[in-house]
This record gives C-alpha cells, structure tokens and sequence, in this order.
C-alpha cells in the first residue's frame, strides 16, 4: 500500500510540460494586463464575458501550477525545488494585482448587472462575485499602492507565515521513553497526547514545552509582525478593525457572530462540567491538567490500522448517501492521501481541493489513534465539498471559511454516530469521549484562541510581542475560556506557536469558524435524522450554493436562522446530551467496579 500521496495528475516533475505551463500562465496574465488597460471602455456586457473567461483560464492554471509544488513542500520542507517554484508562482500572482484592481474600478460604476445578467448566463452565475467586488471597491487602494501591498507581502507576512512553517515542521522533541533517549518530528510528538500510558502524555507535554524554547523567540516576531502588518493594511483600507474584514470575507453578518458567541459562553458550565469529570475519572483532584486533554478515557486498547480506518469510514458514510461513500473509496484507491507523519513533514492534516481535475489530497499524519480516524474522516469531508462545487465556475468555488468546516465536520459526527450505536459500554465511552474531546477543542479551546488574537490584536498594533508577553495573554485566555475545569499550573502558554492558522498573512480569525461548523454541522444532522432522503437532496444543493452566497442565505436553504441564538443552544444541546451520556456513564462504571 502506497502511504504517499500521488501528484502524477498535476505533475511528474519541474520538468519541460510544467515549464510550458508556467509560461503560459505568464502570458495569460499580460492579456489581462492589456485588457485592464485597453479593454475596459467598450461593450459592457463584452467587457464582463471576457473578465469572466480570462479569470476562469488564470485561475485553472495557475491553481494547477501552485498546487504542484505546495503539496510537495508540505510533505517534504527540505525540497528546495518545490521552495523555489512556490516562489516563482507568489511572485507571478501578485502581477495579477494591477489589473484586478483595474477591473475593480470599473465595474464600480457599472449599475446594470442585473439586466446584464437576464440576458447572458455568464453573468448570471456569476453575479454574486461581481456584486461582491463593487463592495469591496470601498476599501481599494491606488494602483500602485494596490501593488506595492501585494509585493511587499511576499517579504513580510508570507515571508514570517514561511518561516513558522519551516521551523515548527523541522523541530524535533528529545523523548525519553523505556530507558531510550529519541528525537522525534513535533507533529509525532503532539500525538503522544492520545498515548495510554500518563507517564508518557505528560513527558511529552513538558518535552513538547521545552522544545518550542529553540524556536520562541523567531515566531514571536513572525506573529506579531503578520498580525501588524494586517492591522496597518486593513487600517489603511478603511476597515475598523480585521475582525470586520474578516467578517466581510466570511459573509457573515456580526449579528450571526455574536448570537454563536454568546450561547456558546453559555454553556461553558456543560463542558467544565465534562472536563471535571474525565479529571476525577483519571485521578485528578484540582482540574484536569493540559497534557490529560486528550487522554483515552474507557476501555478499549484499539489502535487502528490505516486499511481498519478506510473500512470504517466507507461504511459509514454509506449510512449517509452513496454518493459520499464513492468519493471516500476513490481518495483511498487512488492515492489521494499522504499518510503518516516523517521529519521534514507539516504537522497536523489539511485538504487541499482540486476542482480544475475533480480531485483533492489529503494531508494527515496518522499513527493509528481513534482521533486520527476522525481527523481522516473530517478531511475527507473537505475533499466531498470540494467535489459538489467542482462543476461551478471558479469565481463559484471560494466558500467562506465558517462554511468550510460545515462538510467535514458533519463527516465526522456521521462516523462517531454510527460507531456509538455499535459498541458496548467502555467501549461506546471511548468513542464518545473522542468526540466530546473534539467538540470542546471547537467551541472551548476555540473561544480560547478567539479570545487571545482579539488581545493579539490590540497589543501588537503598539508594538512586537516578546514570547513572554505572548505566553501570558495565551494563559489568560485559556483561564477565560476553561475556568476551573483545568489544573492551572499546567495549562499550554506555546499554543499560540502550535496553531498554524494565527500565521496566514491573508486569514484572520480562523478560529470562530471551526465553533461555526461543528455547530451548523450538528444542527444539521439533527435534521438528517428526521428526514435522511429530503435532507441529503437539500444538503448537497446547499454546498453548491456556499460559494456564491451570504451565509445566512445558505443555512435559509435549510430553514435554518443563524442570526438567532436559539439555533446555536439546539445545537449545543445536543452536546450537552452528549455530556450527560458521558457522566452517566462513568458513573456506571464506577459503579461496577
């Protein structure tokens, strides 16, 4: 079995047919250049037909042309071929720059879209972009500046994104484990966290801390510096502060932000609830300790192989529609995934979507825990949403991050849904201890890192943070968000080094949208319950939509009001449930012992 991805589909190498690709790619950006410049002053509808299709083209290439050797560096840090090219296309795209904006500018005065849009299909399915880029025509710079931005980002944030990249992928951790001293990859060392040995967990949580103090320093700056640098960037547009640009770029309204927050705080009291539990469960008297997050609570011993988690993804999906079952069994027969972590690899998983050729691939690093099937499970379910909006145009296929996470998250709650039903007590405990593991990282932990970039935010427009004063306002937060429920001498003040989403120059505030996802998602699996056959017509159309609509206008698809809280307590009540279950349940195998 090849547990390495194949790219063969892009690329076979930086070879001669990449080579022509690139310039071609080249020479689709000057005919947009020159259609920016002497184009835009004849027949309207002419001018949008052809906008259409030069993006359309520039967009199929030069995501094909990124993809290749994006994928390659994420598996393999150390290629500096694949570092070279992702340079050469950074550069390239920021050419596109000038004539966007261009473009931008003259659509700005055009008010008859709509009438256009009657009369040519073109326009029509892609109106809501266009609609979309008359707003943001607001907060457009100059030409120049426009450009100057784009180049210099290349040497600020995604310069400092590069460098947290490179450093946290190639850290190793000193272990010592059975009497042997071992140096292993970070990512491999995070996952000891799941290990059924406590002595183990918790040296690899303090190796873990002492590992980030060879690093420390550099991504203290690489963070404050992104952080800055959207700050003065988004200010220097005119937004009051990147959290609206972020909402703008989500399409969610702060009515649909605030409803989510605050019935999420709501219900801190039922996860501390849980925390306290699983702390007693483990011997634990003044909350649990931070390397006990994610310790196995129940019964079973089962580590699972990669061929037992294929089995038992397919199979559950297959409870859900045939359509996301075949996806899954393609991934895996074709090798879309790159599975176990190696030095020199990313941590953590991601998917990265493919539409130009109906594909996707998957990055996990697997080493065979229930929460790694899980993670699989969830990446998947990026690859299926990729797959219903492949068709659309590519204007169409760039959905908000909140509805992102919608997909994949519903993916993971089909399999511990299905795997509940199944099991016996301990083991059933197991299983649902994993998801609740899951569902407070994506609404505590998740408020937690929402609560520190808001504080990031208001200190670094100041001045740099020292990793000091980064560790203090991460500790701060996590206290906020888990009250008593964990041992404060043992909280993670180097989260903030850990989570990769605080280093996208471009993408702020992704972390709201996780607690979003894992929400809708479980209000919607509310509703497939009901009605399976409806709900999956109706839930397909809805992913189609997500590219080409607001958010509350695609959960109305689902007669769903997310500007209310009422929707986000029914959702959190289900995990309350959940919660419930599991302290009976512990209570019950306290009892038979």
């Amino acid at each position: 079995m090849n547990l390495k991805w194949n790219l063969d589909a892009l690329y076979t190498d930086f070879d001669a047919q990449y080579e022509d690709d690139l310039k071609a790619l080249k020479e689709l950006i000057q005919d947009f250049d020159y259609f920016s410049i002497n184009e835009l002053s004849c027949n309207t509808e002419a001018i949008l037909f052809k906008y259409i299709e030069l993006n359309e083209k520039i967009n199929t290439l030069s995501s094909k042309l990124y993809a290749f050797p994006a994928l390659i560096n994420s598996a393999d840090t150390k290629n500096e071929k694949a570092e070279k090219y992702l340079d050469i296309i950074e550069q390239l795209l920021t050419q596109l720059t000038a004539p966007l904006v261009r473009f931008k500018r003259w659509l700005k005065d055009i008010d008859q879209l709509e009438l256009l849009a009657e009369k040519n299909h073109k326009i029509k399915d892609n109106l809501f972009h266009l609609n979309e880029y008359k707003k943001e025509t607001h907060y457009l710079l100059s030409d120049g500046e426009e450009v100057l931005i784009s180049k210099l980002r290349l040497t600020g944030g995604e310069a400092w994104s590069k460098l947290h990249g490179k450093l946290t992928s190639n850290l190793m951790v000193s272990l010592r484990i059975e009497g042997t001293e071992k140096e292993i990859p970070l990512s491999e060392a995070r996952n000891l966290a799941y290990d059924k040995d406590p002595k183990i967990r918790k040296h690899a949580y303090e190796q873990e801390l002492k590992s980030y103090e060879k690093i420390e320093d550099a991504i203290a700056m690489s963070i404050s510096s992104i952080k800055r640098e959207a700050d003065f960037t988004n200010g220097f547009r005119g937004y009051k502060s990147s959290l609206e640009k972020t909402l703008m770029d989500s399409r969610l309204s702060s009515d649909t932000l605030q409803a989510m927050l605050n019935a999420m705080k709501k219900y801190l009291p039922e996860f501390r609830k849980y925390l306290k539990k699983k702390g007693e469960s483990l011997g634990h008297k003044k909350g649990l300790p931070f390397y006990d997050l994610f310790a196995p609570i129940g019964e079973s011993n089962k580590t699972y192989t990669y061929d037992e988690a294929q089995r038992i993804i397919i199979d559950h999906y297959a409870s859900f529609s045939p359509s996301l079952m075949e996806f899954a069994k393609k991934a895996f027969e074709q090798n879309w995934i790159d599975v176990e972590p190696r030095e020199g690899k990313k941590g953590g998983a991601f998917c990265f979507n493919l539409p130009f050729i109906n594909e996707s691939r998957i990055l996990t690093n697997f080493t065979g825990s229930f929460s790694n099937v899980s993670t699989l499970a969830h990446e998947l379910g990026h690859g299926y949403h990729g797959q219903i909006i492949a068709e659309e145009s590519p204007l169409n296929r760039s959905y908000p991050m909140p509805l992102a996470e919608t997909a994949s998250i519903l993916c993971e709650t089909i399999v511990m849904n299905n795997l509940l039903q199944t099991l016996e007590t301990s083991e059933a405990l197991y299983v649902l201890e994993n998801s609740l593991t899951t569902s407070t990282q994506v609404i505590v932990d998740i408020l937690s890192r929402y609560i520190f970039e808001s504080e990031l935010f208001d200190k670094s427009s100041e001045s740099s943070l020292s990793s000091k004063q980064l560790q203090e306002i991460m500790l701060k937060a996590q206290k906020e968000a888990y009250g008593d429920a964990l041992d404060h001498n043992t909280l993670h003040p180097y989260m903030w080094i850990n989570k990769p989403h605080y280093y996208s120059p471009e993408l702020h505030y992704y972390n709201f949208p996780y607690a979003f996802g894992l929400l809708y998602a479980k209000g919607l699996f509310a509703q497939f319950l009901k009605d399976k056959d409806v709900f999956v017509k109706k839930y397909d159309q809805m992913l189609r939509e997500t590219g080409k609509n607001t958010i509350e206008n695609v959960a109305k698809m689902m007669d769903i009001d997310v500007t209310k809280e009422d929707f986000w307590i029914d959702s959190l009540e289900i995990i309350k449930k959940e919660i419930d279950q599991f302290c009976e349940l512990i209570d019950k195998i306290k009892t038979e012992k």
